[in-house]
């Protein structure tokens, strides 16, 4: 069975109503990045950080899935599939997908903010006094500006072994996320769907990429009509 990866981004959700954090002025909902996605940030201010987290936590019980993401579960009755997700919702999950890989965290857990691998699933408000079973104070599991990408070797090593390589809905200006395409073997099909795409150095040097210049709804329809 041939292997595929997946790499989304925000526009893969933005079609389902959540908005990506981070406009064209570099604030996240109206906040500085800094403020609310960096250690210095929680440190300064966690009953803010916690705050933020816990509103986005609740919108995602008003989202659904969308055509993008039940399109690319399909993909799975031919292919083992791996999506690796720069997104920290939860839809490729709702929608089905039975394999993904989460590079930025999850909003729907929340960790330690002494023992990282203690990681505990989490739908309700985290507030300040909410601890680890060893007594320290949980925080979003939301990989933050200067912090480790836990996953990204793995990723790197799903891209490593895939056949085809699928690029949704992300600027590819994002690192380190950005350079896991760089991992395709020699001799892989990339497609990359994206109505405004950005081609990085990665995908400058690739002579075997297909770009459809859609939306994550159409654009992944018009992939399954080529692959399966």
């Amino acid at each position: 069975m041939k292997k595929i990866a997946v790499l989304s981004g925000a526009g893969m959700s933005a079609e389902s109503g959540i908005k990506t954090f981070r406009d064209a002025g570099g604030l996240w909902e109206g906040h500085d990045v800094m403020e609310v996605a960096s250690p210095q940030g929680f440190e300064k201010n966690p009953e803010l950080v916690l705050d933020f987290y816990n509103q986005r936590r609740k919108q995602l019980f008003e989202v659904k899935p969308n055509a993008g993401h039940l399109g690319l579960v399909q993909l799975e009755e031919k292919f083992n599939t791996t999506i690796i997700t720069q997104n920290v919702d939860d839809l490729h999950e709702r929608a089905g997908s039975s394999n993904v890989l989460h590079l930025h965290g999850q909003l729907r857990k929340v960790r330690s903010t002494q023992f990282p691998e203690l990681i505990y699933d989490w739908d309700k408000d985290c507030s300040l006094g909410d601890q680890c079973e060893k007594g320290f104070q949980l925080r979003p599991h939301i990989v933050w500006f200067g912090e480790e990408v836990p996953e990204l070797m793995r990723g790197a090593a799903e891209v490593n072994q895939s056949d085809y390589v699928i690029i949704i809905g992300t600027s590819m200006n994002v690192y380190p996320a950005a350079g896991l395409v760089g991992f395709a073997p020699e001799g892989s099909k990339i497609f990359y769907i994206d109505p405004n795409p950005q081609i990085n150095y990665e995908l400058s040097r690739m002579s075997n990429l297909e770009v459809i210049s859609e939306k994550a709804t159409v654009g992944v329809q018009m992939l399954l009509d080529k692959l399966l």
